[in-house]
């Protein structure tokens, strides 16, 4: 009899936990990985960062040295695999050319586009920008010691013209410097071949055309929101970027 029970109670044990394990991968929700573009780093996200997290979502801003398309691909790798479950990664910018790449991993089930470069295999910044007519950014751009930034003038002109003077200070103060490497990356996986993708049009941007934004958002298939801002649209408008987001995790949870 004791021998009966011990082994009834040890196979509920295991059923039970067989039954939980499958139960908490259904019920748990992605990890939301969000990687930073040019000139900027992880804090760009945090007027959407808060809102996650409040809600319960596991989040890590990738900080990219934004030193080679290598360097960064490998940066939101690692975000990847810290990952618990599924992830929903999150580009801004540059951060669109490195999710296109990164977005490859199996555990990535969406990709979402803000103002942001979502290139073919074999595109380049370069190439992928002659596809519409050029912006004003290389205007205001600086450079020491073989590294690029931002002047605080093209801060408030191309980059962050629809936030107060306050946050642009910010914006100015707190960017990576990018080596001009980065836009000699070569896209090798087009991950919106494969993975659903949502995209954020910036109709005001002075950094990426937003024509140009618009038709590679219409070439990767994705699913499209115009928002009347800047280029820092997560910053100016996190309310409706979040909604794209959690849109997304919706859509890839069925």
């Amino acid at each position: 009899m004791k021998l009966a029970t011990a082994i009834t109670v040890t196979a509920f044990t295991l059923l039970s936990s067989a039954l939980g394990q499958d139960e908490k991968p259904m019920n748990a929700k992605p990890t939301i990985v969000l990687v930073h573009g040019l000139w900027a780093d992880g804090s760009s996200w945090n007027k959407v960062i808060t809102p996650l997290v409040e809600d319960g979502f596991e989040v890590i801003s990738v900080q990219n040295p934004t030193t080679t398309l290598e360097d960064d691909v490998a940066a939101a790798n690692a975000a990847i695999e810290r990952a618990k479950g599924d992830v929903i990664l999150v580009g801004h910018s540059w951060g669109g050319f490195v999710i296109t790449e990164s977005g490859a991993h199996p555990k990535v089930k969406g990709l979402v586009y803000v103002a942001a470069f979502a290139p073919d295999k074999g595109e380049t910044v370069p190439t992928l920008s002659a596809n519409a007519a050029p912006t004003k950014l290389t205007d205001f751009l600086k450079e020491a010691n073989g590294l690029l930034t931002v002047s605080k003038e093209g801060v408030a002109k191309v980059f962050a013209g629809d936030l107060p003077k306050s946050e642009q200070e910010v914006i100015y103060v707190v960017q990576q410097p990018a080596s001009p490497k980065v836009f000699a990356g070569v896209g090798q996986h087009a991950a919106w071949k494969t993975k659903p993708s949502w995209y954020v049009v910036a109709s005001q941007d002075k950094t990426i055309n937003p024509q140009l934004e618009e038709w590679m958002a219409k070439r990767a298939k994705s699913k499209i929101t115009v928002l009347e801002a800047s280029h820092v649209a997560m910053l100016s408008k996190p309310k409706e970027v979040l909604e794209v987001i959690l849109d997304a995790v919706k859509s890839t949870s069925k």
